[in-house]
């Protein structure tokens, strides 16, 4: 009788784990800038930067298909490929994004890999870590708090209560907090105003935190964040509130990369947080220019698919730090294929349908435009792609065949892997294969310039990223960009906050559709960031919980141990 696979957590307990300065010593971080957070963690400081020379390792993009609401193994897959390359006599390193505590306690559940292609200590990777969300979360409540405060202490700028566009966050998934009303109980407890919540990963100070090159421009972008408008409907930042400077101080210690490693003992760069959905999804400038000047390969991830986090990594992340990427591992699944036909439903937190376990090559086949549409992404970028064809027990070969067939009709390299059940050797195939695309050269471009219009911009993602063949603007979001233009900041990249689950604004729209219209209902600002954030369809930046949330399932157990984090 087949023995059942250890959970995540086992195997993560099971594993010995080296002293964190031996990792940090294969990367070629001088020790003086480790700084030690327990045995088996640690942050390494800016300066090892510098002193570590210049870049010398090829740059991997990890991204994928369209995901179904499981997700399909794309972060397993990066610990995997990282730990794969030392089979083949190569160094890599990997650099993920810190997990947000809405997902570990939500559906989904932690982000630190799968099975035996893992990021450890798993727990603390899931669990607060170094403490670096808690600094986003205070110093953008400190932000808001000092807003709320000044309009209270008479108002010196005349901000207006319904032009704060500065919101709250809570790294919790909490839907009732979208919506609310400050203020009440009297004039003793500040004006009345309505306002909301987002979660920690969408605070923009987190995505200054993963864009900032160093502190100083950590504190240029807080200084010029957008709070609100004055009664001339001119901008207010936080530093015309002098609140950027003790947001900085607060967030000094967070800007350092976090080093973890894998099961294997492959080093780990851990920093700033997910959700490519609503937020830039992507790991931080300053962990990524540690792990290019570590080792032969960086392999790094962006969130989702290729619609949403690699057209951000493209877009925002690469314009920002300026490196470019030289090859991108798009991952797929055969339940992702069959799921794109149209043909099966998935549900987060419900076992899968019996129908689509059953062996069904032509529901793969039909579901394969999802796969030829992200493959089309990463090439309109100038960069070569391989596919990574996550494989699961339930899979049978016919329905591998089928992926590999589209790949090889679309001139690019592909593997089967294995990272959940093999870890390291299950990978190899894949290692060698971006070996080969890497080495080919990449010619990375970017999508638009800094000079073209914003409406342009979003058209532009729109048509050719996403297939759309037009997009409408509301009449709010019209007059937003308008406003943005004039007031000279029509030069930002765009950050689309769109549904992860389709190439479309509407999450039930599956496969790679034409001939439909992105609707844009609202556009916001995040200036100290650096990029205009549209909202479409009915995305919104604070999620919510399932009926049956995985907190229910987390505990301690008898002995102190931490039980049901999955």
């Amino acid at each position: 009788m087949t023995q059942p696979m250890p959970t995540d957590l086992e195997i993560a307990r099971d594993a010995k784990l080296r002293p964190i300065q031996e990792v940090a010593a294969d990367m070629g971080v001088p020790s003086e800038y480790v700084e030690l957070r327990g045995r088996e963690m640690a942050k390494i400081s800016l300066d090892a930067i510098a002193a570590m020379g210049a870049p010398r390792a090829k740059y991997v993009l990890i991204t994928a298909t369209n995901p179904t609401p499981l997700g399909e193994g794309k972060t397993t897959t990066a610990v995997g490929l990282a730990q794969g390359f030392k089979y083949i006599d190569r160094q890599a390193i990997v650099s993920l994004r810190q997990p947000s505590l809405g997902p570990t306690f939500g559906i989904k559940g932690g982000a630190a890999g799968g099975g035996h292609s893992q990021v450890v200590p798993m727990e603390e990777m899931n669990l607060h870590l170094t403490g670096d969300f808690h600094a986003v979360t205070a110093a953008n409540n400190l932000i808001a708090a000092l807003v709320d405060n000044h309009i209270y202490q008479g108002n010196q700028l005349s901000i207006g209560p319904d032009d704060v566009t500065w919101k709250r966050v809570l790294d919790v998934n909490d839907r009732t907090l979208r919506n609310i009303v400050t203020g009440l109980g009297g004039k003793i407890n500040g004006l009345p105003r309505e306002t909301g919540f987002d979660i920690t990963a969408a605070s923009e100070i987190m995505a200054i935190l993963g864009l900032a090159t160093d502190v100083h421009d950590l504190r240029m972008r807080l200084g010029r964040t957008l709070v609100g408008y004055d009664r001339h409907r001119q901008p207010v930042t936080a530093d015309a509130i002098d609140a950027a400077g003790s947001a900085a101080v607060l967030l000094k210690d967070a800007l350092s990369p976090n080093l973890l490693q894998t099961l294997e003992g492959t080093p780990a760069v851990v920093h700033t947080g997910p959700f490519a959905n609503i937020a830039h999804g992507n790991s931080s400038i300053v962990g990524d220019y540690v792990g290019i000047r570590s080792g032969d390969y960086l392999i790094t991830e962006a969130g989702f698919g290729a619609d949403i986090g690699a057209e951000k990594f493209f877009n925002i992340k690469c314009r920002a730090s300026g490196l470019a990427p030289d090859a991108a591992v798009v991952v797929t699944t055969v339940r992702s294929m069959k799921y794109h036909s149209g043909n099966h439903m998935i549900d987060a937190g419900v076992p899968l349908p019996e129908s689509l376990l059953e062996e069904n090559p032509d529901d793969v086949a039909e579901g394969a435009a999802n796969l030829r549409r992200h493959i089309g992404i990463v090439r309109r970028h100038g960069v070569v792609p391989v596919v990574s064809i996550n494989a699961f027990p339930t899979d049978y070969a016919s329905e591998h065949e089928v992926i590999a067939k589209v790949a090889e009709s679309e001139g690019v390299r592909w593997a089967i892997t294995q990272p959940h059940a093999e870890g390291g050797p299950g990978m190899v195939d894949l290692a060698r294969a971006v070996e080969e695309a890497a080495a080919e050269g990449s010619n990375f471009r970017l999508l638009y310039p800094d000079e073209m219009p914003l409406r342009d911009k979003i058209e532009t993602i729109a048509t050719e990223v996403y297939g759309a063949a037009a997009v409408k603007f509301d009449a709010a979001a019209d007059r937003q960009l308008k406003r943005y233009e004039r007031l000279g900041w029509g030069h930002l990249p765009i950050c689309m906050a769109k549904t992860q689950s389709s190439l479309t604004d509407n999450a039930s729209v599956l496969g790679a559709p034409e001939g439909w219209t992105l609707r844009i209902r609202e556009v916001q600002a995040s200036v100290g960031a650096g990029f205009i954030l549209p909202l479409t369809g009915l995305i919104n930046r604070m999620p919510g919980l399932g009926a049956t949330p995985a907190a229910h399932d987390v505990d301690i157990d008898e002995d102190g141990n931490v039980v049901g984090l999955s």
